[in-house]
């Protein structure tokens, strides 16, 4: 997905094995883009997994108006969507595997990463509603206020 700063620039969707760069679109947000057009967004699901080609170099903020220049040893993360019960902040994110998320508007311009794996996307009609059966069967079925249908009730006259 791209970020709600993204939505007037062209976008279009990453595709597995593909090389992007982090870029800084103008639209008050930082982004993927391909090197060989930086014009286009290049818009990430939540889930796919990516390798940076270099330490991942980003902004750390310490306090309330101190910024720091931060590194992840760790190379691979995972794209995230953060906050998104709010409605005008940033939401692009990369979890890394020591659990820290990141923004990815945070992170330095220019640094290169490749898309190892989409997330996995239902295929049947069936895969789509499973989250809803398996919700339905954690409710409650009755309410100890009322009556289950199978029991005898006295008749009150």
């Amino acid at each position: 997905m791209c970020d709600y700063s993204l939505h007037t620039v062209k976008s279009r969707p990453a595709n597995v094995g593909e090389k992007l760069i982090t870029h800084n679109f103008n639209a008050g947000t930082l982004g993927f883009a391909a090197p060989e057009d930086r014009t286009t967004a290049v818009c990430v699901l939540p889930g796919t997994e990516l390798v940076f080609s270099n330490k991942v170099i980003f902004l750390r903020t310490e306090g309330l108006l101190w910024q720091r220049r931060g590194k992840k040893h760790c190379r691979a993360a995972i794209f995230r969507r953060v906050n998104t019960d709010q409605r005008c902040t940033h939401h692009d994110a990369l979890e890394f595997p020591d659990g820290q998320i990141v923004l990815l508007t945070s992170l330095y311009e220019g640094q290169s990463v490749t898309v190892l794996q989409l997330p996995t996307q239902p295929k049947t009609s069936m895969q789509h509603e499973s989250p809803n059966y398996i919700a339905y069967l954690v409710e409650p079925k009755w309410n100890a206020k009322q009556p289950s249908a199978g029991t005898a009730h006295a008749a009150t006259p």
